[in-house]
């Protein structure tokens, strides 16, 4: 099979389109002939060696990152029911990698069988980062209430908490990096739209609120954007915290003198928080796929060809793509 390997950690560059042996699966796997993979923030930063801890183990070289497949059962271990040949599936591939090839290997039980008239690149982005959403949303528990502030709201994660918010009656406003994005989440619905890249981008929300205050900030990306959404917040406000990107500074900074002045509750939406969920993981895929399958949430997708991997990592860390990147044997 083709597949995506690095052999020394470094820039996307390092990232070698190779002909490598089909995996085989073993007693009680399934093997996944592959008709999209996902590509993560957290695979970039696990590819440039500069992962600095988590749940996610630093990958032995050389590897074939990737833990997002979604594609056709073609082979199935010893052991393993016959009857999932040929059946469209989803799965998320867990702490091993292996997910940028045109083949991979999963455990049966990990395995969903893909509803009927969801796609795979739609699936392969409900599996990971759909999942991760619907932990969020549970943590944030919107309401029509709500006056919502959703930050890279163009993103993979960010797209699907505009949705999800809209969907709960609350007023929302996406912030995006640059007029294409601006114009996509407000093509999905939000009441403002507002792009950060304007120095300005802070008194702008408050001129389209007026006199109502955000109750609410959903935060992805961390740094001096994150702070200046959380300065947003009104009286009572709540920060949700999922995330940052490591060329915005690192995490969003905030201390308890800014919880007691003006009554706000801080949340960490994931890392242990989501992993130790009661039930773990699998609810997440199950709600997630079923959101997608009925139409309550769309994942924006960008497809990149498997031999162009390295270009979609590029895009990715540039901040240059909207919504979940995915990969395309």
């Amino acid at each position: 099979m083709r597949a995506i390997r690095l052999h020394a950690f470094g820039p996307a560059e390092n990232l070698r389109y190779e002909e490598v042996e089909d995996p085989r699966p073993a007693a009680g796997q399934v093997r996944v002939a592959v008709r999209a993979a996902g590509v993560h923030l957290v695979d970039t930063t696990l590819r440039a060696g500069n992962y600095g801890g988590g749940p996610i183990p630093v990958p032995e070289l050389p590897t074939i990152p990737g833990r997002e497949v979604a594609g056709v059962v073609d082979a199935v271990g010893p052991g393993t029911d016959p009857g999932w040949l040929g059946k469209r599936v989803v799965t998320h591939l867990g702490m091993v990698p292996g997910g940028y090839a045109e083949l991979a290997v999963r455990d049966a039980e990990a395995v969903h069988e893909l509803p009927d008239g969801l796609g795979y690149e739609a699936a392969v982005a409900m599996i990971g980062t759909g999942r991760t959403t619907v932990g969020i949303l549970d943590v944030a528990a919107l309401t029509a209430d709500d006056v919502v502030l959703v930050t890279a709201a163009a993103g993979g994660i960010g797209n699907l908490l505009v949705q999800a918010a809209l969907g709960a009656g609350a007023a929302v406003v996406g912030l995006a990096g640059g007029a294409a994005k601006v114009e996509r989440v407000r093509g999905l619905g939000a009441a403002y739209a507002v792009d950060y890249n304007a120095p300005d981008w802070r008194e702008e929300v408050r001129a389209v609120l007026g006199d109502r205050e955000v109750t609410a900030v959903l935060d992805g990306v961390g740094g001096a954007l994150g702070r200046g959404a959380m300065e947003l917040l009104g009286i009572g406000g709540r920060l949700i915290l999922f995330g940052w990107a490591d060329a915005a500074g690192g995490p969003t900074e905030i201390t308890t003198g800014d919880l007691y002045a003006r009554g706000l509750t801080a949340s960490v939406a994931v890392g242990p928080r989501i992993l130790r969920r009661p039930g773990g993981l699998r609810g997440l895929e199950e709600r997630a796929l079923a959101a997608a399958a009925t139409g309550a949430l769309v994942p924006l997708t960008q497809s990149f060809p498997l031999k162009d991997a390295a270009a979609a990592h590029a895009a990715l860390e540039s901040r240059a793509t909207m919504g979940k990147v995915v990969l395309v044997p």
